[in-house]
């Protein structure tokens, strides 16, 4: 299985990135997908997940900024993110679970993460 995450960047606060994340090897319609982040120093947190469906959850912190959403044909899964803040900043992985969950230790798979940036 792999996922490769793709689309990090340098960016200043206020600015959009979308981050992609394509999948291999896997039942694509068995897994929900989801994105994490880890900045320096801190946990991993989550960020975002999709079922298969289309159904989503978002971490407090970006609800209304960012938009997850994956094209099931093309095993591929996007977060937009919009009025990126400093604390924004992290390595972005994307993950898959067979489950509906947002703790790290229930997902089976991870990418190898992509770097964001945000400036002030």
């Amino acid at each position: 299985v792999q996922l490769q995450a793709s689309g990090g960047g340098l960016v200043q606060a206020g600015d959009s990135l979308k981050l992609s994340c394509a999948a291999s090897g896997l039942t694509f319609a068995d897994y929900a997908m989801a994105w994490f982040r880890q900045a320096p120093g801190k946990e991993r947190e989550f960020v975002s997940v999709i079922s298969w469906g289309g159904r989503t959850y978002y971490a407090d912190s970006v609800k209304g900024r960012f938009t997850i959403t994956r094209e099931n044909a093309k095993n591929t899964v996007e977060l937009q993110m919009h009025n990126l803040k400093p604390e924004d900043t992290a390595m972005y992985y994307c993950a898959a679970t067979t489950g509906w969950v947002t703790a790290d230790h229930y997902y089976d798979y991870w990418g190898q993460g992509t770097q964001v940036t945000v400036s002030s």
